[in-house]
């Protein structure tokens, strides 16, 4: 069937493409193109920006260099330029999300290709400029340091291990400098490797970390539309949602976070152990023989999440999902959950212990996973509650027990998630939800109620929740959170102690950006609109949305109610002796051939 409905032309007379209208009439070749100049338009700025609002080292090593040094002579123009970019970036992201609705894409919408181009172009200014929003990338170097040195960093902080004048120690926060390292063995091996080839090279250590923060993008690139094609979702949305969202352009490209190596493990050995027991021959009842317990694929899959796990540990709570689906088609008896437990147990154990002897590096790191519950943030639910009730009994007369109730609290809120997670792992085993969608909304328990919650930890629940099938009915809400949480955090990454004027005066002139920004945009779309109202259905193609598959290479989305949505049928087949109707260009007058 063609693409406006009109009938199937003969293979001797095609119909001409839609691409390539006849009479001059004007065509719609990418639809994403404006909103895709937008957004590099705001990942150019930001990319200046950050050479002057950026979360840069000390002593800055851009001083004194001609026209490159100017951001960073006026920090309030760089940080309102940056704001100005990051406006620009969330919008054009949810414009182009708009056109991808979960019943399918807005015609005419962009290909998957077309999606891939735009978010490589968005990534790359950010991928080459300096990093913003935190400075951990500096912890990341000084920790690789201490262990490049044989010392312990999971015993000695920054400052006693360096020395406070040590340029490495000199760019962490205060708070931080006297803190160990909470990371496992993997992730500061890899940074010990690093410091090796780049030993006190500040800049040359950032952009080592950055690569190897965008080898954990790439296995989530891998993974994701795999995870998503099982939940029957359209790659190019998954994508767009999971990988070219605001946060992890901002926090996992540009922020150079941990968490990107994290999540790309833990999604990578999610997805190999899932087709290691998809290829588990089926048998009676549907029990597939050995549960595929033994199967090289799903061992190595336990295995990489175990990986993922020893760069931070929240990623262990994956192997509990994929363990209990494993049991699931086992049987899901007590027995069945205990030989999964046993098997991933054993491959975690030997994993971890093979990190911690072969790098020398041994287990402190499981001791210093308190090492951030030192800061009191007001995203943590628990902080949250702990502090509103030290408040009220401060002004209750009954002093200052803030620090004893958030004990209680953030206790409390560790049972709670832990109880949630059980619940989800129990729904896993009885058949009545996915393993993808347990670690997504497990993370995300895990998070929102643990003692320290920033932006980028969210990224442990919304990149797998991307591709799961609660995402087209929730999309619109998951949209709207990651714009909101993508421009909550100055791009200083640093806090603005003495010059808190600095802060409001960059945000009103970044506004003001953004708002002529707009209006140049908005110019651009009235001189497009003629043109694209003269362009029939058949030029621009069908006005009614066709399934994302259809247009982005994928499966089509299922419907809120989980049952999958289905194509167009197929037009009936003609009487015999009747002529078919031929499909050829469609004229100024209306369509030649009946709907």
């Amino acid at each position: 069937m063609s693409r406006a409905g009109l009938g199937t032309p003969p293979p001797a007379t095609p119909a001409p493409p839609i691409d390539v209208p006849e009479a001059g009439l004007p065509t719609v070749r990418d639809p994403a193109r404006i909103p895709r100049r937008l957004g590099l338009t705001g990942t150019l700025m930001m990319g200046i920006g950050a050479l002057g609002a950026g979360a840069l080292p000390v002593p800055n090593p851009l001083f004194g260099l001609r026209v490159i040094s100017l951001p960073a002579r006026n920090a309030t123009a760089a940080i309102a330029i940056t704001y100005a970019g990051m406006g620009m970036l969330v919008l054009a992201w949810l414009w182009i999300g708009r056109m991808l609705r979960a019943r399918g894409a807005v015609a005419p919408a962009p290909d998957r290709t077309q999606l891939a181009r735009t978010g490589l172009l968005w990534a790359l200014p950010l991928a080459l400029a300096p990093p913003m929003f935190s400075k951990d990338a500096y912890s990341y170097l000084a920790q690789s340091a201490i262990a490049a040195r044989g010392l312990d960093p999971y015993s000695l902080g920054p400052a006693a291990a360096l020395g406070v004048d040590d340029p490495l120690t000199r760019t962490i926060p205060t708070i931080w400098r006297d803190t160990p390292a909470p990371y496992g063995p993997l992730f500061l091996a890899l940074g010990r490797g690093i410091t090796t080839l780049t030993r006190s090279d500040v800049i040359q250590g950032l952009f080592a970390h950055r690569v190897l923060a965008l080898c954990g993008v790439a296995l989530i690139i891998w993974a994701l539309p795999r995870l998503g094609r099982r939940c029957n979702l359209d790659a190019g949305l998954v994508l767009w949602l999971g990988v070219a969202n605001p946060l992890v352009l901002f926090h996992l490209v540009s922020g150079i976070h941990n968490e990107g190596l994290m999540i790309g493990l833990m999604l990578a050995g999610v997805e190999l152990s899932l087709r290691g027991l998809d290829r588990v021959p089926r048998g009676r009842g549907g029990i597939g023989r050995g549960g595929g317990l033994g199967d090289p694929l799903f061992l190595t899959g336990a295995v990489v999440v175990a990986l993922g796990a020893s760069v931070k540990l929240p990623a262990i709570l994956a192997l509990g999902f994929v363990g209990m689906e494993a049991a699931r088609r086992r049987g899901g008896r007590v027995r069945d959950v205990a030989a999964s437990a046993a098997v991933l147990g054993a491959v975690t154990a030997a994993v971890i212990v093979a990190l911690a002897v072969g790098t020398g590096l041994g287990f402190g790191w499981i001791g210093t996973q308190g090492t951030a519950n030192v800061i009191r943030s007001w995203m943590s639910l628990a902080t949250d509650l702990g502090q509103l009730s030290g408040q009220i009994g401060i002004l209750a007369g009954l002093g200052d027990h803030t620090d004893t109730v958030l004990t209680i609290t953030r206790g409390l809120g560790g049972i709670v998630a832990a109880l949630l997670c059980l619940r989800l792992l129990l729904l896993v085993l009885r058949g009545r939800l996915d393993p993808v969608t347990g670690v997504g909304v497990g993370l995300g328990a895990v998070v929102l109620l643990g003692p320290v919650v920033h932006p980028w930890y969210l990224l442990w629940a919304a990149i797998p929740l991307a591709a799961t099938r609660g995402m087209p009915r929730h999309r619109r809400a998951a949209l709207a959170a990651s714009a909101l949480l993508a421009v909550m955090l100055p791009p200083t990454g640093a806090d603005f102690a003495f010059r808190s004027f600095q802060l409001p005066l960059s945000i009103m002139a970044g506004i003001v950006i953004l708002v002529v920004a707009l209006l140049l945009v908005r110019h651009e779309l009235r001189r497009a609109a003629p043109a694209v109202a003269a362009a029939p259905d058949a030029v621009l193609g069908s006005t009614e949305p066709a399934a994302v598959g259809d247009d982005l290479g994928g499966a089509p989305l299922d419907d809120p109610d989980g049952a999958p949505l289905s194509t167009a049928s197929a037009p009936p087949e003609p009487p015999a002796g009747t002529r078919p109707e031929i499909t050829g260009p469609p004229s100024r007058t209306g369509p030649t051939s009946p709907t």
